[in-house]
Order: C-alpha cells, then sequence, then structure tokens
C-alpha cells in the first residue's frame, strides 16, 4: 500500500489517496496522473488543465477520512483530551468503544512506535470496519484490537498511561479502568448528554477519581475578506462533553 497523500485541488477539491507512481486519480476537475517521485508541495495539473498540489496529510485528515460506521471524535475534541492527559511517546493507552478508529488513529499517532494502543470494541461489524481503517493508514502495528466488552469481561492488560472512553454508558467502566490505569493519571470520557455525565461523574467520585471536570469545546472558523472578514455562519458546536478525572489511592 503507498504512502498517503492530501492531493489539494481548492477547498471542494481534496483527496486523501495512497500515491503510487504514475496512478490515475478522477477528480471533479479531471483526471489526474500522478507524477513517478513523490515531492511534497509538487503542482500537478488534470487533464483539463486545473491545478492541484500535493501536501503532506495531517493527521486530522488521516482521521475525519475513515470510513464511518458509527459517529466520531472530532479533532476539536480529540487534541483537547491529549493536551490534558499527557500522553506522548511511547505512552500506553487504553481506549473503549473502537467505533469507527478516528481516534484510535489520532492515539497511534501520538503514542509512536514505541508506544501502545489497546483498543476494545464489543460490536464486531464496528470492529472489523475500525481495523481496516487503521490498517489502511499503516498504523496498525501499534494497536492492539480487543472485540469484547470490558464492563463484564474486563481490560486484562498491562497498566496505562490514560483512559479514553467513548460508550453509551461510561459509568459502567468506572471500576474496569480503576484496575488497570496508573495512579495520578486521567480518565477521559465522551458523552453527548448531560444526563450519561452525571452518571458517569458519580461513579468516578465513587471510586476514588479526583480532579473531576467536564467541558464542551467549539470550533468556529472565520470568513477572511478584506474589509469585512466575520465568523462563518456555520460552526461545528456541540459534539459532546468531555468528563476527565485522575485515579489516585487510598
Amino acid at each position: 500500500m503507498g504512502k498517503k497523500i492530501l492531493l489539494y485541488g481548492g477547498k471542494k477539491a481534496e483527496y486523501l489517496v495512497n500515491f503510487e507512481p504514475g496512478k490515475k486519480i478522477q477528480t471533479h476537475l479531471g483526471v489526474l496522473t500522478l507524477p513517478e517521485d513523490l515531492q511534497y508541495g509538487k503542482r500537478l495539473e488534470t487533464h483539463i488543465g486545473k491545478s492541484f498540489y500535493i501536501l503532506f496529510p495531517t493527521t486530522r485528515e488521516l482521521s475525519m477520512r475513515v470510513k464511518r460506521t458509527t459517529t466520531i471524535i472530532y479533532p476539536k475534541d480529540a487534541g483537547y483530551m491529549l493536551i490534558e492527559t499527557g500522553i506522548g511517546a511511547g505512552s500506553k493507552v487504553l481506549e473503549t468503544g473502537t467505533g469507527s478508529g478516528a481516534l484510535t488513529i489520532i492515539l497511534a499517532t501520538i503514542v509512536g512506535k514505541e508506544g501502545r494502543v489497546y483498543s476494545f470494541e464489543r460490536r464486531e461489524e464496528f470492529f472489523n470496519n475500525a481495523i481496516k481503517n487503521v490498517k489502511d493508514t499503516g498504523l496498525d502495528d501499534r494497536v492492539e484490537f480487543h472485540l469484547r466488552d470490558p464492563a463484564t469481561d474486563g481490560f486484562n492488560i498491562e497498566p496505562v498511561d490514560a483512559a479514553f472512553i467513548d460508550v453509551p454508558e461510561p459509568w459502567t467502566l468506572v471500576r474496569p479502568v480503576y484496575e488497570v490505569l496508573k495512579p495520578g493519571h486521567a480518565w477521559v470520557s465522551l458523552s453527548p448528554t448531560i444526563e450519561q455525565v452525571q452518571k458517569t461523574h458519580d461513579a468516578l467520585k465513587e471510586s476514588g477519581f479526583i480532579r473531576l471536570k467536564c467541558v464542551e469545546i467549539l470550533e468556529r472558523e472565520m470568513l477572511i475578506r478584506h474589509g469585512k472578514t466575520r465568523p462563518k455562519e456555520r460552526m461545528v458546536s456541540h459534539t459532546g462533553y468531555l468528563t476527565f478525572a485522575w485515579k489516585v489511592e487510598g
């Protein structure tokens, strides 16, 4: 499988593809022929003379463009989750609710080759699609996939540096996570409703987690025009509430 590249011909003409020398790419602006050598920043022309550029794909593109069988965690939320949990190269992290694998890709990128992502999913149709999506990015060598429900079966993995929870009932995972999360390290869960947050908050507090907090992240892009710059009419608003907590002993 070739290396992922982003072909950019404008905001409405972006294509994430595998680079293969001489490969023909069908676009709504004509047919592109990929060059023999990969050169980022290179300008290409379609058969009707429209320009495209070869860009290095960001983690945002890799995660947002997965084949979706579920909702996914958006970059605006994922970025805040990464900063607050403090993970980095070499970290061992737990993810429950693999879904379509979007957050899995982000976590695998951050922990690097020396790190490990333990990803759990209870629905087989989601599980198989997520594995394909992660393999398509070439990051599957640092991910360990598990098809089971840890709320009933536990995790049975090594201690982890952070836990990322994206399931409808996160409160059912508080005790299992407590067993594998390193002391002093963070839990974070995403929930779309306040009622879910309340139940999760209560379960975390009862299980000995401290420093609990809940935030909502909004993202609004600016429309840049000379003399009339303003916010765009549309924005990525509510996607979920992020609940953070830290494990302590005693």
